[in-house]
């Protein structure tokens, strides 16, 4: 199925995030991350800052604008690529009118996000004609899926890098490698010298069998390269953090070895791999002594981390690790696979403080047929055993899922029985994704297709089930207090600004709103406060401000241990 190369009349609502840079070639990545906004240039742009020189960046060179697309683990790739160029001397700008060198880097998950990512291609190379951009570069897994047709029906873009090759952004851009630089004591974050893999890329068993299976195959995909994607960054890498001051993801595997039907990310991202344990706590440790008081795990499943490195337990030893370090006020982990969730991960989240209550377990569907055909197994009896034992180990828990409505063969009866499990599961945040038929996926040959308005009338219902559902969970927070997390001024109106507690995860639940301000004549973004809701709506909460964050350490983690030690 060829790439479509039309720009969409009506854009879509992609994460696009342009990143937020000016002055004079010296970029804030030194403890000052940097933030992103959604679909335009950030305002207040950043000027020169006084800070340590880093003595492994070359002189400046070229002004580069940076598109980032789609998830969390895209967003580090960008963040990587950024930390690179900057390294190699690049001075990155927010105004793409201004840029020599324009990078964007694009999702293919979807059919929509293929769309919104030719969108933003086609939006920057405008800039080749009417600005001062003189090439323009493509990354991502759009390239790994199209790299050809790219090159061939976008004669704008100059160069594509895909998702195993990060460490190619400077040659593309025209750019050498930073010399490397003697160790020294420790610095700040985000200048660390980058260096070379040391760790032999190791792989799972079921990887290892599901690729002689042709799991990982690319023969349906003109122009894609054979050769799976291997790169995986580690704490030394030079990155330009893009999140704020006080949060920050961590990819701490990429790839992905399950069969899952509708899914093409592991042709996209090739096999699981796992970060070496020690790094990840080192780049953590950089990270919040840089200032970071939130971070979040991400990775195609967090659950299987260390199954390739001989780790029983990986994610769990990993978040005991992590939890430790001091001045580190929340951690958490997105993907969790349903039948990975083991009683010491359980455990482990309910003993400590720091771990957020918070799970994140994309379900897919609830029909035992429809998951079979999915090739995921399971059903709603199974799924609702495993939620009850997550919260009965871990009291307050928020858990968020996500389903597929329209998958092919889905009946009126399988729409049915994931109805009633939805209403019977009760879940604080829930997203559905209409089905989109991929090529290479083994759904892409699945007969009985479900007619597009019919995937469409059924994403529709289910999430007004949901909407229902939030609303009645929203309002039984009201009066309660939690820490809240100031991120700062709304979009929406200079009225209200905005926060999130410790049941929402960055960017994807609902918001938290602050009308009230309390004993603050002003709030600090990035900084915590304990706040008390005082409204509830069908996805999001209005909260006022009631003191500064509590210094003593909430007696929620010890309660919700003493649950987890009860059942298990």
């Amino acid at each position: 199925m060829p790439l479509s190369i039309a720009e969409s009349p009506a854009k879509g609502s992609a994460k696009k995030r342009i990143l937020e840079t000016e002055g004079n070639g010296e970029t804030n990545l030194r403890g000052n991350p940097v933030p992103f906004e959604e679909n335009g240039v950030a305002e207040n742009p950043v000027g020169d800052r006084d800070a340590p020189s880093d003595p492994s960046r070359v002189p400046a060179g070229p002004r580069v604008g940076f598109v980032s697309l789609g998830c969390p683990k895209n967003l580090v790739d960008s963040e990587v690529m950024m930390g690179l160029l900057d390294r190699a001397g690049a001075q990155l700008t927010s105004q793409p009118e201004t840029a020599e060198i324009l990078v964007v880097n694009t999702c293919a998950f979807i059919d929509r996000a293929k769309q919104e990512s030719v969108d933003a291609i086609l939006e920057m190379a405008r800039y080749k004609l009417n600005g001062t951009a003189k090439k323009l570069i493509v990354a991502g897994c759009l390239v790994e899926r199209y790299r050809d047709e790219i090159r061939e029906n976008i004669p704008e873009v100059d160069a594509v890098v895909g998702t195993g090759e990060l460490d190619q952004i400077l040659a593309a851009a025209g750019l050498q490698s930073a010399p490397a630089v003697s160790p020294r004591e420790p610095q700040l974050f985000n200048i660390l010298p980058a260096r070379s893999q040391t760790h032999a890329v190791a792989s799972r068993p079921e990887g290892n069998l599901r690729e002689s299976q042709g799991r990982f195959a690319r023969y349906e995909w003109s122009g894609a390269r054979p050769a799976l994607p291997q790169y995986l960054y580690d704490h030394a890498t030079p990155r330009l953090l893009s999140t704020g001051r006080s949060s920050a993801y961590i990819k701490i595997a990429e790839g992905c070895d399950h069969p899952c039907s509708f899914c093409v990310i592991p042709n996209l991202r090739g096999k699981f791999r796992s970060r070496q344990f020690d790094s990840v706590i080192l780049e953590a440790e950089q990270l919040v002594a840089q200032g970071v008081r939130e971070i979040t795990l991400v990775g195609q499943d967090t659950t299987c981390y260390g199954e390739d490195l001989g780790l029983k337990e990986g994610l769990a030893r990993l978040l005991e690790r992590l939890a430790a370090i001091p001045d580190l006020k929340w951690l958490r982990f997105l993907y969790a696979y349903p039948n990975k969730i083991t009683g010491r991960l359980l455990e482990t989240i309910a003993r400590h403080a720091n771990i957020c209550n918070y799970l994140d377990v994309p379900l897919q569907h609830a029909s035992g047929a429809v998951l079979k055909a999915m090739r995921r197994g399971g059903n709603a009896e199974i799924f609702l055993k495993t939620i009850e034992k997550i919260r009965a180990a871990i009291p307050g828990v928020a858990l968020r899922t996500s389903f597929i409505a329209g998958f092919p063969g889905e009946t009126e009866s399988d729409f049915a029985t994931l109805t009633d499990f939805v209403k019977e599961a009760r879940f604080d945040w829930l997203g559905v994704f209409s089905y989109s038929d991929e090529e290479g996926s083994g759904a892409f040959h699945l007969g009985a297709k479900v007619p597009r308005k019919t995937i469409e009338a059924r994403r529709r219902a289910l999430m007004r089930v949901q909407q229902s559902i939030s609303k009645r969970s929203n309002a039984g927070l009201i009066g309660r207090r939690f820490d809240l997390l100031v991120e700062g001024e709304s979009e929406e109106t200079p009225l209200l600004w905005e926060g999130r507690t410790e049941r929402q995860a960055p960017e994807i639940d609902g918001k938290l709103y602050i009308n009230d301000f309390g004993p603050f004549d002003r709030l600090t973004p990035g900084s915590f406060y304990r706040c008390e809701i005082g409204e509830s709506h069908d996805y999001d909460l209005v909260a006022r401000i009631v003191e500064e964050e509590p210094t003593e350490t909430s007696a929620v983690g010890a309660d919700a241990a003493e649950g987890a030690q009860r059942l298990l």
